[in-house]
């Protein structure tokens, strides 16, 4: 790159201070930042990332519990796979900068890493940082439209290549060679290439999988959340992460760029305002007077993508009525997406694509022109007196966006299914991903009921039957049984000293009979619960002091003659012979 600079403004002269110049080069614009601009970008990148666990939570709270883990490995996966093919050559494809770019495509700058030397070594590192924020959430948006039925090898593969489906439209509207950029277009933070992409993607992966399993035999209503909390907290994290979203959309804070991220941050709150409201209003009419928790997170969330291609362009009673606006598109579009067959279990297309194309025309009927800043190239909206330029380009800015998304992810996944089928097993839907892809088994599934209905079909069940579910440790579960043991020997003397005192029979010989069947019951529990050919394992201390308790019980009933009567404080008081009832000193198990 060459190191001589001419005719530079004041944020190009703080990044290249000290540099020579040359009055032949000019920093492009995506480098031109300053070391406050380079702080800002590199700060709202962090945040970004953060929008990940969010997504996460969402994702995960929205399906059922035996595919909570496969949701959040999916979002771990966009990151690392999805991150190392953004780096490879997915954003050479945005913003590179070789001879050979076109108004299609960009080419140049794979395998991003500037030397130390480059005098914009640092501009170019936050650049791509940020960039690649925004590229991982566009891929994340789709896991949630593919979850519960979708392979994950091939869900890997998909995410591994769906950069490509990104980072070309994020060149027409973000790259100096993108004719969507030269026409005019304006996206000041993604409702179009990110949210958009993300949200065609979505339908198109559905569509092309097809319902889960059972999903519209009772009908088109959603199934219950699998953790609806989860969902909550992972709406807070996305709005916490919006906000970095939008306002570091500004691309630094010196000059003008402060006040306008200030703006960005109030009217991206505004607008998730107006669409937390109307869609609150929706569910309670709709559901006679209850809130549906997925109408009032997705309402929110519509509105947050509708306010972010304009997020610092809009005055606060606009910002309102878009938001407003997003979330009842939102809340509308999800059960008719449902009817067309379409199963997005987290209502991504919806969010991301319905309200994706009405960010992204927003534009063209609120827009101001943010003076001094050239975002909109001198224009306004149509509301704004700035005639119908703004409003066509961004309406055909949608078009493409949406055309491309669906059409190239149809294209991706059927390439995929040729290779590795991108639908699961029918029997590993039922199973769960989390048991049959990550050997995760959950408590509350009922995995025996599953495996005996599933037993018939020609499976290898053997390793997931034997798969311990998680949060139990096995050497608990094995001392817990030994104590109903215990516990089993115990009742059995109740019942026979009930069964003497009811008979007046004399104690000393059936006491002996009484003593055999303790024996018999210890060693065939020995040889029970030992490894195979230790047939005299020694029990756990907790066991043991169970065994010393009944014989305890036994000796001082038979020095007394039926009266039991404490000899220490840990055991009950039995009087009369009467039927121990359960103490709390000891571990009952029912």
């Amino acid at each position: 790159m060459p190191s001589k600079l001419g005719n530079s403004t004041a944020a190009q002269v703080t990044a290249l201070k000290g540099v020579a110049r040359n009055s032949s080069y000019v920093i492009p614009g995506l480098y031109d930042l300053s070391v406050e601009d380079t702080n800002w970008v590199l700060t709202s990148s962090f945040i970004i990332f953060t929008m990940q666990t969010g997504f996460g939570m969402l994702e995960s709270g929205c399906v059922s519990i035996k595919n909570e883990v496969n949701i959040m490995m999916k979002n771990v996966i966009d990151i690392v796979l999805g991150g190392f093919t953004y780096w490879l050559f997915g954003y050479g494809m945005s913003f590179g900068r070789g001879p050979l770019s076109n108004p299609f495509m960009a080419i140049g700058d794979f395998l991003l890493d500037p030397p130390v030397g480059d005098e914009l070594m640092g501009q170019i590192f936050a650049a791509f940082l940020f960039q690649l924020s925004f590229a991982t959430t566009s891929t994340t948006i789709v896991s949630g439209a593919m979850a519960e039925r979708c392979n994950f090898k091939a869900y890997c593969v998909f995410s591994l290549l769906n950069t490509v489906v990104y980072c070309i439209p994020a060149g027409w509207v973000w790259g100096e060679h993108g004719f969507l950029n030269n026409l005019g277009a304006v996206d000041i933070a993604g409702s179009g290439p990110v949210h958009l992409i993300g949200g065609a993607a979505s339908f198109a992966s559905a569509a092309m999988l097809g319902p889960r399993l059972g999903r519209y035999a009772e009908g088109y209503d959603p199934l219950p959340l699998g953790n609806p909390v989860n969902a909550c907290m992972g709406l807070f994290v996305l709005w916490w992460g919006w906000l970095a979203f939008n306002s570091g959309s500004t691309y630094g804070v010196s000059g003008a760029k402060w006040q306008y991220a200030a703006r960005a941050a109030v009217m991206t709150m505004m607008g998730s305002f107006g669409g937390g409201f109307v869609s609150s209003i929706y569910s309670f009419w709709r559901h006679d007077g209850r809130m549906d928790i997925m109408d009032l997170i997705n309402g929110i969330l519509g509105s947050l993508v509708s306010i972010t291609a304009g997020c610092f362009l809009y005055r606060a009673w606009e910002a309102l009525i878009i938001g407003a606006m997003g979330a009842l598109l939102c809340v509308l579009a999800m059960p008719l997406f449902d009817r067309m067959g379409v199963d997005d279990p987290v209502g991504a297309s919806a969010v991301h694509g319905v309200c994706g194309i009405w960010g992204v025309i927003a534009v063209g009927l609120f827009a101001d022109n943010p003076v001094p800043m050239d975002t909109t190239k001198g224009r306004s909206g149509l509301f704004k007196g700035g005639g119908w330029y703004l409003l066509g380009i961004q309406t055909l800015s949608a078009f493409c966006l949406a055309c491309w998304g669906i059409c190239s992810t149809f294209l991706l996944l059927y390439v995929i299914n040729k290779v590795i089928p991108i639908r699961m097993d029918p029997h590993e839907e039922l199973l769960g991903a989390d048991l049959t892809e990550h050997r995760i088994r959950h408590t509350q599934i009922g995995l025996s009921r599953a495996i005996s209905a599933l037993a018939p079909i020609k499976v290898d069940l053997n390793e997931i039957a034997g798969v311990q579910p998680i949060g139990l440790n096995p050497g608990h579960e094995r001392s817990i049984e030994q104590l109903r043991a215990a516990e089993d020997k115990l009742q059995q003397w109740q019942s026979y000293l009930e069964q003497v005192s009811g008979n007046n029979k004399k104690v000393a010989s059936p006491m002996r009979t009484l003593e055999q069947r303790q024996l018999d019951s210890d060693i065939a529990f020995n040889l029970k619960s030992a490894n195979a050919g230790e047939k005299h394992q020694e029990l756990d201390n907790v066991f043991g002091r169970r065994v010393k308790s009944v014989r305890a019980r036994r000796e001082i009933w038979t020095r007394d003659q039926g009266t039991y009567k404490p000899n220490n404080s840990e055991l009950p008081v039995i009087n009369h012979i009467a039927k121990l009832d359960k103490d709390g000193n000891f571990a009952w198990v029912d």
